[in-house]
């Protein structure tokens, strides 16, 4: 359980973390853990709806207080400009994060815990007042703040909102915009709702003016609801998409102890109390049913969607890791589905066109399912269901069918133009690439030999014959990857040759770890253990590998400013969480000595498990400063990272 002092932190630092609910959907509720909301993607309920498709921030916030002998004490925090109001923060004693966010307040001799969940499944989200101590009962009133607009935007004051409420039972409705869905707000015992339709102006969310996006924001009130409570009692407030039958303190007990069993679960894989064990309710949230009722993952909160290089990174860590074999075919076999000449779609989203501009997510299809094998060793289901794919994404590069793509006289897979990003570094500014990698890339290549091998064996073990050599192809790799990649004097790979000048970019990334920790090595052992070696000197920290080596010019240690300036430095320096899987297994691969390389890790992974009281609670942020202290950035829950932190415990665990 995570447990904050609020009274013995400054505001400031109050505002940096954040809690997450997921329900299962690829909708969740997050705010500060004083619920003052510093992020336009904040809110009580955003919602994945299918008409209108998109996700919506539906139920911003609340503003809550309860009142004591007459006087009116605030729970609620804002940011308008130049204030903060009301100031419930200031009555704020802890915050606690287990089965759900808890806030505690303590006015005098009154405590009073407000819960926050959100149903899985549903669009649904539940808000508990219970009053512990106090020496009389109190009034609550809570004031709903609705948006009702898309994630990326803001709402405004405006005339086409339909101010009007529908009485439900300890409650009402309300159909705010035609095109929007309604909105059902209940409480779960007696109270009184007293229309009061109003915007509240002038919203501030900090982050994005740091981010230097618009920040202000108008919120709908359309009234308050009031209610007595009593010591040891307690009120929930339900807000959802549907008119709920059951009761609502049903609900709640509903959700609660799916959360208990799971947690239990969670410590049953994990076998005791560690970073992985309390990543797995975590990891759980990324995979969601969509709206077109298929198991699929979810990228990142608060803004990603669903993208095929990072479901195909993230699907092992959060499905086979775990052992949710079921769960993790299901999504392997329908991403399959999707491929194109041989391309695995980079955007998945229901919401979206697929777009087809990754040449590397194919390949990691193969490793997810050696990933699956190593789980399982059910060599029948691939050849029922991934071998036909395997063999066409590699017939499919082999004939050049996808655009931009080649494979060249000496085995390597060229990919890309100079107006094309193919691979996992793609931040663009202004149109402009900041990591120019078409031509051979060296993850592509690793990924590619891996690939073949991988077939080649599968061919032989099931007795079939391939329409192509995949023996003579696999040959000519072996001959040529070194030659065009190694670098002799410095120990390690380039991270890109250019087929046409012969040139390459000797830039230190860590996308030569690949070449070692994948399944099957180009690489004798001497040139894998100087990888790792250069890999651990340039490029390892306490949170993953930066994306290239503080000695080089082109370094960006800190990730901060405007879109263009953060884009500009996205993989210059940065540094990525879910590389450290990759680091991890390269290095149990070339140790002779495995205990001392998992104490290794071990000692590495203990800097997460700090990581996990910062920034997203219990979660693994996107990035992190290249630069000391290494400051997480991004988005607060990154799918790979979750993962691929998961995978190397897991693997860990299985090493004696």
């Amino acid at each position: 359980m995570i447990k904050i002092d609020c009274n013995a932190c400054g505001i400031d630092d109050l505002l940096k973390k954040e809690w997450l609910e997921t329900n299962g959907l690829g909708g969740y509720a997050s705010s500060t853990i004083i619920n003052c909301h510093s992020r336009k993607y904040h809110g009580l309920l955003i919602a994945t709806t299918d008409k209108p498709k998109g996700r919506f921030v539906l139920f911003s916030d609340l503003e809550d207080s309860i009142s004591i002998h007459g006087k009116e004490i605030f729970l609620s925090t804002h940011k308008y400009p130049e204030v903060f109001h009301p100031q419930g923060y200031k009555n704020l004693k802890k915050f606690s994060l287990d089965l759900f966010p808890r806030l505690t307040y303590q006015i005098g001799d009154t405590i009073l815990h407000k819960d926050l969940m959100l149903l899985y499944g549903e669009n649904t989200a539940l808000v508990r007042y219970s009053l512990e101590k106090s020496s009389s009962p109190v009034k609550i009133k809570i004031k709903p703040l609705l948006a009702f607009r898309g994630i990326h935007d803001l709402s405004n004051e405006n005339l086409f909102l339909r101010p009007h409420t529908y009485k439900i039972e300890n409650g009402f409705f309300i159909s705010p915009y035609e095109t929007m869905p309604n909105l059902y707000l209940k409480t779960s015992k007696v109270s009184s709702f007293f229309p009061s339709p109003q915007w509240y102006k002038k919203f501030e969310y900090i982050e994005e003016e740091q981010r230097g996006y618009p920040f202000h924001e108008d919120l709908f009130v359309p009234g308050v609801f009031e209610a007595k409570l009593s010591p040891g009692k307690d009120i929930i407030l339900c807000c959802s998409i549907e008119e709920k039958k059951t009761r609502v303190a049903r609900l709640w007990e509903k959700e609660e102890k799916r959360r208990q069993d799971q947690k239990s679960q969670g410590n049953k894989i994990f076998k005791k109390q560690g970073l992985a064990a309390k990543l797995y309710p975590s990891s759980a949230g990324f995979v969601i049913k969509n709206r077109k009722g298929n198991t699929s993952i979810i990228a990142g909160y608060h803004w990603f969607n669903e993208w095929g290089r990072d479901t195909l990174i993230s699907l092992p860590g959060l499905t086979f890791s775990q052992g949710k074999i079921k769960e993790g075919v299901d999504i392997l076999k329908r991403i399959g589905e999707q491929r194109k000449d041989g391309l695995i779609p980079n955007c998945i989203s229901d919401a979206g066109i697929p777009s087809y501009n990754s040449v590397d997510a194919s390949l990691w299809y193969f490793w997810c399912v050696q990933e699956f094998l190593r789980a399982t060793n059910d060599y029948g289901l691939v050849k029922k269901e991934f071998w036909p794919a395997l063999v066409d994404i590699v017939s499919q590069y082999m004939q050049a069918s996808p655009e931009h793509v080649e494979v060249l006289e000496n085995g390597l897979l060229r990919a890309g133009d100079q107006n094309t990003n193919l691979t996992w570094m793609d931040a663009k500014v202004c149109g402009c690439s900041m990591t120019p990698r078409h031509g051979c890339a060296v993850e592509i290549n690793a990924l590619w030999f891996n690939a073949l091998c991988f077939v080649k064996d599968l061919a032989e073990k099931f007795g079939v014959s391939l329409a192509f050599d995949v023996e003579e192809i696999i040959k000519r790799i072996r001959e040529s990857f070194s030659n065009c990649f190694w670098i002799e004097e410095g120990g390690y790979l380039a991270d890109v040759w250019c087929s046409d000048t012969g040139e390459r970019d000797e830039s230190v990334r860590p996308n030569q770890i690949f070449a070692v920790s994948l399944p099957y090595s180009v690489l004798d052992e001497i040139k894998m253990k100087k990888v790792v070696e250069k890999v651990e000197e340039e490029l390892l920290t306490p949170y993953g590998l930066r994306t290239l080596s503080p000695n080089d010019p082109m370094y960006r240690g800190i990730y901060q400013g405007s879109q263009e300036e953060r884009d500009a430095s996205y993989h210059q320096g940065t540094v990525w969480p879910w590389l450290f899987g990759h680091y991890g297994e390269a290095l149990l691969k070339v140790s002779e000595n495995k205990s001392m390389a998992k104490k290794k890790i071990k000692e590495i992974l203990s800097h997460f498990e700090n990581h996990l009281l910062d920034a997203g609670l219990n979660q693994i942020s996107e990035i992190f400063d290249g630069d000391e202290p290494h400051e997480p950035r991004g988005c607060i829950a990154q799918a790979w990272s979750v993962a691929e932190i998961l995978r190397i415990s897991e693997l860990l665990e299985a090493i004696q």
